[in-house]
């Protein structure tokens, strides 16, 4: 195995010069700078980080604890946080809890062990344990994705309430009063603004019913079961808010099974667009996050975490949603059906045909 002395040799410098080109710690002129990095490549060294980082007690390395990898969002966030530690020259491990607690702190305790530069957290639930971990090794950590109860940690995130009061305007304003919000868990941060953001924009529409709220989890799954749970309400919803893609997908599948059209029998919104190669067309009326810019922002509050040190001073970055109106959530309610008195009336009689079938 090639050592610096058989780069030194090959270069015709000293040692020392070729240890200050690969650790960039001294001047160095762009002549010998050269010769080095050709000797390097010519005989294939590879640097020793393991005692490079034992010299300076750092690794390069930083940790990316996500809820569920196979969530797009999740998957753009990640290369987003990818492009930003390969431009800082870090390297990134990513590990997956499926929104399980006892995983999450095992991972960041496996990540803690391995001395990582910092990390990056979407919190399964509230975090406290993970990050209380995370402060008590002194390791940087930025929560990502999620909102926190107490200013603990640096957060980024989006504005999950801001988009969903978009979206519950936009059916306020189409004549919608008997809605339903499909959304996640309790305990997690997101779930809560999303509903506290829709039922807002019900409560401002004075003539609106507040919004039944069914709960479950982020999954395609749960999207299925709510839609169903909600679907044999009477007399039935006339708008779904699905408050993630997974659960859109799910609401979507349930939705064509019960032979109920969206947005001609019940409009559809959601938070979270899904990429292209996913859909035939854009079809969801949806409030979409900057899920890459979210990663590139997360690497750079943990790079200033990492040089400024232990502080009590946290900051909250919040990046705005965008609302994009497409065809899922349909035309004004008393245009849906101009042979009837009342739109209502139609899928209140869908609604007992249905009804038996689930039966």
């Amino acid at each position: 195995m090639p050592t610096i002395v058989d780069v030194a040799t090959r270069a015709g410098v000293a040692a020392i010069t070729v240890s200050r080109v690969v650790n960039g710690s001294g001047p160095v002129s762009s002549q010998v700078r050269a010769r080095v990095e050709q000797a390097i490549a010519e005989i294939g060294y590879v640097p020793n980080s393991i005692a490079r980082s034992l010299r300076s007690k750092r690794t390069d390395t930083i940790a990316l604890v996500l809820t569920d990898m196979t969530n797009p969002f999740f998957t753009t966030v990640a290369r987003g946080v990818e492009d930003a530690a390969s431009d800082a020259g870090l390297m990134l491990l990513i590990c997956n809890t499926d929104e399980r607690d006892v995983d999450e702190q095992r991972y960041v305790r496996m990540i803690l062990q391995r001395q990582a530069d910092g990390i990056l957290l979407v919190p399964a639930r509230g975090g406290v344990a993970a990050i209380k971990q995370c402060r008590d090794h002194e390791t940087p950590v930025v929560v990502v994705d999620r909102r926190l109860r107490e200013r603990v940690a640096d957060v980024v995130r989006a504005d999950s309430r801001g988009g969903a009061l978009e979206l519950g305007r936009i059916l306020a304003s189409l004549g919608h009063s008997r809605t339903a919000v499909l959304s996640g868990p309790l305990s997690v941060s997101t779930a809560d603004d999303r509903v506290a953001g829709f039922r807002k924009a019900f409560a401002e529409a004075h003539q609106a019913e507040p919004p039944r709220v069914f709960r479950g989890e982020y999954t395609i799954e749960s999207g299925r079961t709510m839609a169903r749970q909600a679907m044999a309400v009477i007399p039935r919803p006339t708008a779904l808010f699905a408050a993630n893609n997974f659960i859109a997908i799910g609401v979507l599948q349930e939705l064509d099974e019960l032979h109920v059209r969206v947005p001609e029998d019940v409009a559809l919104v959601a938070f979270d667009d899904l990429p292209q190669a996913m859909v035939t067309f854009p079809f969801l009326t949806v409030a979409a996050q900057p899920a890459y810019e979210m990663g590139q922002r997360s690497v750079a509050v943990l790079l200033d975490r990492m040089s400024t040190g232990a502080t009590e001073t946290f900051h909250e970055v919040v990046l705005p949603t965008q609302l994009v109106v497409r065809r899922s959530s349909g035309d004004a309610l008393r245009e849906r059906d101009p042979h009837s008195q009342s739109a209502v009336g139609a899928l209140s009689r869908m609604t007992s045909v249905t009804s038996r079938r689930l039966e």
